[in-house]
């Protein structure tokens, strides 16, 4: 069975519930967001279901568990991921799933506790 042929069940975090089952043509991974029927959900976990086929466990289907989420406008590249909202900023959580605890719905731009983080930068000593 490929990758791409697996069937992922979608399952809302709050309250617990099956959102029904679909094929995805990509692996999502935490924090990655997905449309499905209409409504835009974020990744939080990421599950594997296996089975016992000939003596060998083979990849049945993929569970995903997720809540329903708006995509974000804002995003910066930290250490090669994407987290949500300007992660120069002190308060910023450099996560895929939440902004920062002063103002987690954003956006960054008009933020009144906007504070530049101190910068490791050793270059100017």
């Amino acid at each position: 069975m490929e990758l791409d042929s697996l069937p992922t069940e979608l399952i809302l975090n709050h309250p617990r519930q099956s959102l029904g089952s679909t094929k995805l043509d990509w692996t999502p991974q935490p924090g990655n967001y997905l449309d499905f029927k209409g409504k835009t959900y974020a990744v939080l976990e990421r599950r594997h279901r296996y089975q016992l086929k000939s003596g060998r466990y083979r990849l049945h289907k993929i569970a995903l568990y997720v809540q329903s989420a708006k995509r974000p406008t804002e995003k910066s590249l930290v250490d090669g991921r994407w987290v949500i909202g300007d992660a120069d900023c002190l308060y910023n959580a450099h996560s895929e799933i939440i902004r920062c605890a002063v103002n987690p719905e954003g956006p960054c731009e008009s933020c009144r506790y906007y504070q530049k983080s101190q910068n490791t930068d050793m270059s100017g000593t």
